[in-house]
């Protein structure tokens, strides 16, 4: 469905406000900045502010949402043959490969981090959705597998897929933090994802294995 006038606006006003927040926070800090003077800057009222974004952390983690679900989406996508844990080590390599900035690799991310590292209230938040990650995984491997309430496995199973893309963006923080550029972060984030692949069982690595026979709905 086409978006409207108003739905458009909407959109571009939050993306307004999120822009110039950030970057208030990337020059002056997390902590210190206040939800008046970014809506000072962007000439809205403070209500306004809050309309669209419900906490302070969510001005700076604003496109988080995405990242939460794409460990299941990479799940939910995986080829005929493959299984859960194959289909995300590809997704993640090939992101790798690219030298993604969905992945942290990219200038200013190591500035981005740095407001992170400053702030207890946005690093609270990164855990909680880091658990988001977890549950959506344990839910979309529970489905797919059929799996009973009471099975453990979409549980233990999910939690390694989901360390997975968490042990990735976790090198790639700490090698961006050090002024590395991207290229060179992404070359070897290559040798760690064989590691990590290494670390996980046949167990993980064979668990919800797709039929030959599936085919993308229609």
């Amino acid at each position: 469905m086409a978006e409207g006038l108003r739905e458009r606006k909407k959109r571009q006003a939050k993306q307004r406000i999120s822009d110039m927040a950030t970057g208030l926070f990337l020059q002056h800090g997390f902590v210190t900045v206040t939800v008046a003077e970014i809506a000072e800057l962007a000439d809205v009222s403070v209500n306004t502010v809050y309309n669209y974004f419900p906490a302070k952390e969510d001005l700076f983690l604003d496109r988080m949402k995405h990242v939460t679900q794409r460990v299941a989406r990479y799940v939910r996508a995986r080829d005929p043959g493959e299984s859960a844990a194959e289909a995300v080590l590809r997704e993640v390599r090939a992101a790798v490969v690219a030298v993604s900035p969905e992945f942290g690799l990219m200038d200013g991310f190591a500035d981005f981090m740095r407001v992170i590292e400053d702030a207890p209230t946005l690093k609270a938040r990164l855990w909680y959705l880091q658990q988001e990650v977890l549950q959506t995984v344990v839910a979309t491997l529970r489905e797919d597998t059929g799996a009973s309430e009471d099975d453990p496995l979409p549980l233990l199973v999910g939690g390694q897929i989901a360390w997975i893309e968490h042990a990735l963006v976790g090198y790639v923080s700490q090698e961006m933090m050090k002024g590395r550029k991207a290229v060179e972060v992404s070359h070897d984030a290559l040798g760690v994802l064989d590691d990590i692949e290494g670390l996980l069982g046949d167990r993980v690595l064979n668990y919800a294995r797709r039929g030959a026979e599936w085919r993308v709905p229609v």
